[in-house]
């Protein structure tokens, strides 16, 4: 009995020091992750980590810039854009119905694509409604294969459609 309890308390301690190992060993966050500091604007924080591709929601500061860009203002429009870093810069972009402000996905296989090959076998293109809109080339169906096209929009260094993204002065 007294040897069972004695394994049982080495066992504890065994996993007590492994689960305060795992914190010891762990990277500590580094300066930049996780957004702006409550203080700090958007072209400070930008300035400060020079790139990151986090879409951020655009503070009330650069209303005046959003209006500016965008032609539309208000409440909505903030709601409407985000805002990300780029070489130091500050960014923005404004979602539409056909304007993605993610990366572009140039996955040159996609499922939906060859699905709506099977029953179009030769058709000369395939609606974004299908393939999506964030997509960077053109589609069609060649012999009932999905087939990706010439690029529809440039993209930035970093994956971003180009003309979607406007520098923030």
């Amino acid at each position: 009995m007294i040897k069972r309890a004695l394994e049982r308390q080495l066992i504890l301690r065994l996993m007590l020091g492994a689960f305060l190992a795992s914190f010891i060993a762990a990277p500590l966050p580094s300066a930049g992750m996780g957004g702006p500091e409550p203080h700090e604007g958007p072209h400070a924080y930008c300035a400060r980590v020079v790139t990151d591709d986090t879409l951020r929601p655009t503070p009330p500061s650069l209303a005046p810039a959003v209006k500016d860009l965008f032609n539309f203002g208000g409440r909505n429009a903030l709601r409407a854009t985000y805002y990300r870093c780029a070489g130091g810069d500050v960014l923005a972009c404004a979602v539409g119905a056909n304007l993605p402000c993610d990366k572009a996905n140039t996955d040159k296989n996609l499922p939906a694509a060859r699905q709506w090959c099977q029953t179009h076998a030769n058709s000369d293109f395939i609606p974004a409604y299908v393939v999506g809109h964030d997509t960077p080339y053109s589609w069609r169906c060649v012999g009932g294969k999905a087939e990706a096209g010439a690029p529809v929009g440039a993209l930035d260094a970093r994956g971003f459609f180009a003309d979607y993204w406007k520098m923030v002065k």
